[in-house]
């Protein structure tokens, strides 16, 4: 019998401390627009060039509490443009004016899991926060453009890229981190934020499973695909979020001194 009334007194003060948090947290939901770089990191390396010119959306929810550091976690949704460029011919040519490039601009729905350390500031107007996620991503569609092929007179030196099951990767995954700061206006969160995405999946398979582009066209330069291929992105994303909770944000109040202990004498008997 006590046992029992034990687990209902903590069935029960669970359900009140559900209850609080409830009351205090906030859960927000959004979009974020961004603009930023792709790049690649093959092995054996390559003569890369960053490519700017990489767009991303999507939406973005969010739960987190009034804790002054604790933060929150979500989960978001976006298009991300990812992409790689690199200079076949760098050890025919002496100067980098030379360099013919290939490029690729692949087009990706990912899915970041993200948590979200913040702290707030200016009596809960201002939230500033850092964030690191684990990112889950399928490439959909692709397009490339070959300079070599190009000066060579071949009619295929850019077009739509074919995904093939032997060769290409659709599916994909890796880490993100990076931080921003929100603007907390009535029940309307304002974002500007800054995230990289640092790839750990192959965008193309290693020489292991594909060995050569013998019969391929233009859309694959590689002799012989690289042991590794991992893509990296660079985002500068503005969002705009509301927050569901009706009640708002209670300003956060620092814990109060305690007062130092004083000794009283009593002089008389």
């Amino acid at each position: 019998m006590t046992m029992k009334r034990h687990i209902i007194a903590g069935l029960l003060a669970f359900a009140a401390l559900a209850a609080w948090q409830g009351a205090s947290a906030q859960h927000t939901l959004g979009f974020t627009a961004g603009y930023g770089m792709g790049n690649g990191r093959f092995q054996p390396q390559q003569e890369m060039r960053a490519m700017w010119g990489m767009y991303s959306g999507g939406l973005s929810w969010r739960y987190y509490g009034t804790q002054r550091f604790v933060g929150g976690f979500g989960i978001d949704l976006e298009f991300l443009q990812q992409g790689f460029s690199f200079a076949p011919n760098a050890s025919l040519v002496e100067e980098k004016k030379d360099y013919l490039y290939y490029s690729r601009h692949i087009n990706s729905v990912v899915l970041p899991i993200v948590w979200q350390p913040h702290v707030y500031m200016f009596r809960n107007h201002v939230r500033v926060y850092f964030e690191a996620a684990a990112t889950f991503s399928y490439n959909f569609s692709s397009t490339y453009e070959n300079e070599q092929a190009r000066a060579n007179g071949a009619s295929d030196w850019k077009g739509t890229y074919d995904f093939k099951l032997p060769r290409d990767n659709r599916w994909g995954y890796g880490l993100a981190g990076g931080g921003g700061i929100a603007f907390l206006i009535r029940r309307f969160e304002l974002n500007f934020r800054v995230r990289y995405y640092f790839g750990y999946s192959d965008i193309v398979r290693n020489r292991n499973k594909y060995s050569d582009n013998a019969g391929d066209g233009s859309e694959n330069p590689f002799w012989a695909t690289p042991l590794r291929s991992p893509l990296d992105n660079l985002t500068i994303s503005v969002g705009l979020n509301y927050r569901f909770n009706k009640q708002g944000f209670e300003t956060w109040k620092p814990r109060p001194k305690k007062e130092k202990n004083r000794e009283v004498f009593k002089y008389g008997l």
